[in-house]
């Protein structure tokens, strides 16, 4: 048979009927020679162009749609970002602090009135905040409001607010929330005999997150990023009865961190800007494998033959080989509530927010005056000082594609210093703020050359109620310890320590110009080095060069020359300073002043009287 030449390059309509031509011509010349565009044999090679047209788009539409620097769908974009480890964002809320006020009664304490903080009220979690304005959306505060607390994460301001005489009456106090522009929604869902990784589906615009879900007995389930993660992060209030150990840490640390197994869990995914898809385990409640302990009589209980442990991939999270990940739920009713909104719309302007959705305020105490108690409770106000933002619409196409890229480099996980850093300053205010962080590697001195490990300081500072700096807790280094044994690699020994504090006098000499009030000048310069040296503007190690002080003073109106800088180190708890003693002058070379090799770092703790200046002439 004669071997005939096909062609497999051709894809389009023009170039395939050209090629079906030459084809007919060649190996067909004399049982069909009429090629005029209007007849029979033409029509049917031009049919098959245009089929064989059609078929190589769809071809190519389906290799581009795999390829998330060329996928166009929807669907098929969500479902690369996941795979990439990237959860997109369908809306992005926007966020603003919220101030509470509230007065209560004075009562004399010896011989000093302060505030009688029985009459203090509080508001639960999730408190939904609205606006006398009907096109405001609402938003949410994600922590309770308890106004006879007050912590360096949490301060109570207080004021006079009216006086009697010459003492006070009532006191103001103030507590500040963060708060998102989002509306809790509920939905309920049904399910009969369990079955293997069952999905229910929430339809909804804007959906910004699971709140929580609790089931008809009362259990609740957690939302895990992936259902073989069988450990969930827990809160507990630092209190004596929780936890004795660090119960006196608890004004630097509210709550403690704890780690959970959770075996009633499940995984959400977006598969549409309006459809969140929820997806339970396979196992049983009879079936609670995530608590079993791996040993040689459990390992690989799933698979047929034993030999094939010899040669099997196991996985801490599913070691069992049973295929559970976590509960499946039957004969129960699941009750989740979850959160929407955001979008341009909830950029608020300041001073709209002032009302309280629900009537939710109750008193710490019960025993009180009527009278006092209904001045008290009627005398709360809410309101945010400044406006809104953040609130955005959900990724864009081109948003996502970056987005997951980016996200698949760093797959969550603690590598670098810089990643340390950021993780450490991430943890979540009411497990203990951590203000300063400096991470520094060293090599461990009790292994061998061929075992060497990844050894990592972790300096941290934390603050005070004041905003100075200070050694944090040991509770807060223990809840930053369990924080991070989630995000670190498996060979990475990481060793939280507290960092040195190096407190410091600033002393500066100038000339004022001719004309100009030398009192004003010196204000005007002491104002700028309380800003210059402001903590927020400081890091772990960083250096001070002067010249970047003469640079900030010669630009001050009224300033002729800077004479000269200098500092003095300020030592002594007893004085209210750091217990660390610096040499100063050894440690300024050629203009610059070095911290400690230790990692340390300066601070002007009280910049109203450890900042001094003074008008010189030449």
């Amino acid at each position: 048979m004669e071997t005939k030449n096909i062609k497999y390059l051709n894809k389009d309509f023009s170039t395939l009927n050209q090629q079906l031509v030459e084809y007919a011509k060649t190996y067909y010349p004399n049982t069909y020679t009429d090629f005029t565009p209007s007849s029979p044999g033409m029509m049917f090679m031009e049919m098959a162009s245009y089929v064989g047209d059609v078929l190589s788009f769809y071809l190519d539409n389906q290799i581009q749609e795999n390829f998330l620097q060329f996928a166009r769908q929807e669907n098929n974009l969500y479902n690369l970002a996941y795979m990439m480890g990237y959860r997109p964002n369908v809306t992005n809320v926007s966020s603003v602090d919220i101030e509470f006020y509230q007065q209560v009664p004075s009562i004399l304490s010896g011989s000093v009135y302060i505030p009688d903080f029985s009459y203090a009220v509080q508001l639960p979690a999730q408190a939904q905040i609205g606006s006398e304005l009907q096109s405001i959306s609402p938003f949410l505060i994600n922590t309770s409001v308890d106004f006879s607390f007050s912590s360096s994460n949490d301060p109570t301001e207080v004021t006079v607010y009216s006086v009697n005489g010459n003492n006070p009456e009532y006191f103001l106090l103030k507590k500040t929330r963060s708060a998102v522009s989002s509306l809790i929604n509920v939905q309920d869902f049904s399910f009969g005999s369990p079955q293997q990784f069952q999905t229910v589906e929430i339809n909804a615009s804007n959906i910004v997150e699971i709140l929580d879900c609790f089931d008809s007995d009362g259990s609740e389930w957690y939302e895990v990023d992936y259902l073989a993660q069988d450990v969930v992060f827990d809160s507990i209030r630092n209190t004596n009865t929780n936890d004795p150990n660090f119960t006196e840490d608890a004004d630097d640390a509210p709550y403690l961190l704890r780690l959970k197994q959770a075996d009633r869990r499940f995984a959400t995914r977006f598969i549409g800007p309006s459809t969140l898809q929820i997806q339970f385990g396979s196992g049983v409640v009879n079936n609670n494998d995530e608590t079993i302990v791996p040993n040689p009589d459990n390992v690989g209980l799933g698979l047929p033959f034993e030999e094939n442990k010899l040669t099997t991939s196991f996985s801490p999270s599913n070691f069992l080989f049973t295929d559970s990940y976590g509960i499946s739920p039957s004969n129960t009713t699941l009750s989740i509530r979850y959160l929407t909104g955001g979008g341009v719309q909830a950029n608020v302007q300041a001073n709209v927010l002032n009302q309280l959705q629900s009537s939710e305020f109750s008193f710490i105490s019960n025993e009180l005056d009527p009278t006092t108690a209904n001045y008290v409770f009627n005398s709360i106000q809410i309101n945010n000082p400044i406006a809104a933002d953040g609130g955005g619409d959900g990724d864009s196409a081109e948003e996502i594609r970056q987005n997951s890229m980016a996200q698949f480099n760093s797959q969550a996980r603690t590598v670098t210093q810089d990643d340390y850093l950021v993780r450490a300053l991430s943890l979540p205010s009411k497990y203990g703020s951590i203000a300063k962080v400096f991470a520094s590697p060293k090599l461990a001195n009790n292994t061998t050359p061929e075992e060497k490990i990844a050894a990592l300081d972790l300096y941290c500072l934390s603050y005070d109620r004041s905003r100075h700096l200070r050694q944090p807790s040991e509770a807060l280094k223990n809840n930053l310890k369990t924080y991070l044994s989630q995000y670190r690699m498996i060979n990475d020994a990481v060793s939280i320590k507290n960092g040195y504090i190096i407190n410091i006098g600033v002393n500066f000499e100038i000339i004022v110009l001719p004309n100009y009030n030398s009192n004003e000048v010196i204000l005007r310069c002491i104002n700028t080095l309380t800003t210059f040296f402001s903590i927020n503007r400081w890091q772990i190690n960083q250096p001070i060069i002067f010249r970047d002080i003469y640079a900030a003073l010669d630009v001050i109106e009224g300033v002729q020359t800077v004479k000269n800088v200098y500092f003095n180190n300020l030592s002594g708890v007893d004085n209210g300073y750091s217990e660390y003693g610096y040499d100063i002058e050894g440690a300024t070379i050629d203009g610059v002043l070095y911290p400690s090799i230790d990692p340390s770092i300066f601070e002007v703790k009280y910049p109203e009287q450890d900042i001094k200046g003074r008008v010189v002439s030449y």
